[in-house]
């Protein structure tokens, strides 16, 4: 074994703490990603399943135009949303065995993020329609889903947003102290 092999450095794949090759962290963030998927597409198919069945009652027919296409919009962002959600499984499967392992997790994360955001935007507009078609009073409805639309990009995106940034910023406050903080 020649003077520092096998020992973490700086800019390592190593220096996060795990002790794993790019390929094993290509498997471990693949499980990851693959069990934040299952539960992202529980939730937008079941949506989607009740999406489906509106267009079939009588009452969508008296649903005002405006509503109808605020509906068709609804079950197309749900629709994407699936379709961006069940592709890291296809993607998966196109290319397994190639050796890409580490560049599908990423291509795979992306069209999660996606699929994510189009859930988001599907959620949104299926609480508009709904709370459109249950109140008399409409003017504050618009409000209503502002707020839920802020609670989401609160939970989904800028909180977990603020955490990356503080953790990045702690880890290099550790690599300074630990050179000493010179440059």
């Amino acid at each position: 074994m020649r003077p520092g092999e096998g020992l973490p450095m700086q800019g390592d794949a190593r220096t996060d703490g795990r002790d794993e090759s790019p390929e094993e962290r290509a498997d471990r963030k693949w499980a990851d990603l693959l069990q934040e998927i299952r539960v992202a597409q529980t939730g937008v198919q079941i949506l989607f399943g009740f999406l489906l069945t509106v267009v079939f009652q009588p009452s969508y027919r008296r649903l005002s135009e405006a509503d109808q296409t605020l509906y068709m919009v609804t079950i197309v962002l749900g629709a994407a949303a699936i379709g961006a959600l069940v592709a890291p499984v296809a993607f998966h499967r196109i290319v397994t065995g190639r050796f890409i392992k580490p560049e599908a997790v990423v291509w795979a994360s992306r069209l999660t993020l996606l699929g994510l955001l189009l859930l988001l935007l599907t959620m949104i507009s299926s609480l508009l329609l709904v709370l459109r078609t249950a109140s008399d009073d409409d003017s504050y409805v618009p409000w209503i889903v502002a707020g839920v639309a802020g609670l989401y990009i609160l939970w989904w995106l800028v909180i977990p947003a603020a955490l990356r940034v503080r953790m990045a910023d702690r880890a290099a406050d550790s690599r300074d102290e630990d050179s000493g903080g010179a440059d």
